[in-house]
């Protein structure tokens, strides 16, 4: 593939320039947006494509996977905002917030402290960390809306699309004004949270920490710790779930344990091989964008969206087909085993 097939308008797209920026400045809910729309889209599409399956351990993986995308996406949201907005501050007057060794140790002589690789990899660990904070209470509110979700699928079956699409639109509306409302607040009372991150980045350690791995693939090396540990606590959770069948439960726990570790195998594979044509792109957008005041920003950007995007096709394209399958064959032949001891 070249990279230079794209054209120059396609480099300085506002859209393409907005979403990196936020990508940037809030990964751990650019991350779980793109995970909503793709288990809101594609996921489903391709559960149900999957041949030879039970009907109920569809819809079951496909109720596991909209709980758990909207459960996250609504406690990250919540979590991310005040946390993307208190880094912004330090971006914003490094000098107010950080000691000039820090400064010198993060900036590593940048002229702005946001285009150090030092400085972005230490403020990601606390955007895109945020998501390993989540992934337990993500995974508890993912249990319990199952059941809900199931019910509300029994009662919701024939009723039409557009009922349904009202619905949906007036939940997100509701929710935009939440947001909306919520965002508003003092600053001074925001301030504490501003200053305990700065003085995180003041450590010594964290400098060092950041100068080690700066190059590292830390974006996707957070996603993964982040899936790996919320799937184990998942399937934890799913064993005690009351409300489910053990058929059903051994079934589900296999899919979603089959669909991490197949998306983490493929999605490493897929961002190692991209890895040449991701320079490129970047070499390319840097010499298009060369005045653009944000362009540290911008590929700080790139490098949070390649592993989202690559790990979301994956685990919501191309995996939950194979899991879906695998996993009830699985089930049936270990069920069978423990039959036969049994007699």
């Amino acid at each position: 593939m070249k990279v230079n097939l794209f054209n120059e308008n396609f480099y300085k797209n506002r859209y393409l320039l907005k979403g990196l920026e936020f990508a940037a400045n809030n990964g751990a809910l650019f991350v779980a947006g793109t995970t909503l729309t793709l288990s809101t889209i594609i996921r489903p599409l391709s559960i149900w494509a999957t041949p030879k399956t039970d009907k109920e351990n569809k819809k079951l993986a496909l109720v596991k996977s909209l709980a758990s995308s909207a459960g996250g996406y609504l406690l990250i949201m919540a979590a991310s905002i005040p946390m993307a907005r208190n880094v912004k501050k330090i971006d914003k007057n490094p000098i107010k917030y950080l000691t000039p060794q820090a400064i010198a140790s993060l900036g590593k002589g940048e002229p702005k402290i946001t285009d150090s690789k030092n400085y972005q990899f230490a403020t990601q660990l606390f955007k895109l960390g945020l998501g390993i904070a989540m992934a337990v209470p993500k995974s508890v509110f993912t249990n319990l809306l199952i059941s809900p979700f199931l019910t509300l699928n029994n009662k919701m079956k024939h009723k039409t699309d557009n009922n349904i699409n009202s619905s949906a639109h007036a939940v997100f509306a509701k929710k935009d004004d939440n947001t909306s409302f919520k965002g508003k607040g003092s600053p001074a009372n925001r301030e504490p949270f501003t200053k305990f991150i700065a003085g995180v980045l003041n450590l010594p350690c964290i400098q060092k920490f950041a100068e080690r791995f700066k190059d590292s693939n830390f974006a996707m090396h957070i996603m993964a710790i982040t899936d790996t540990l919320s799937t184990l606590t998942l399937v934890g959770l799913i064993n005690k779930n009351k409300h489910l069948d053990k058929d059903r439960k051994r079934v589900l726990n296999y899919n979603s344990i089959l669909a991490t570790g197949l998306s983490l195998a493929c999605s490493y594979t897929a961002d190692a091989s991209l890895d040449g044509v991701t320079e490129k792109f970047i070499k390319r957008f840097k010499e298009i964008n060369k005045d653009a005041p944000k362009l540290g920003k911008y590929v700080e950007g790139i490098k949070i969206a390649k592993p989202t995007f690559i790990l979301g096709i994956t685990y919501y394209a191309l995996i939950p087909l194979l899991s879906t399958f695998l996993a009830e064959r699985i089930d049936n032949i270990s069920h069978h085993k423990s039959v036969d001891k049994t007699i």
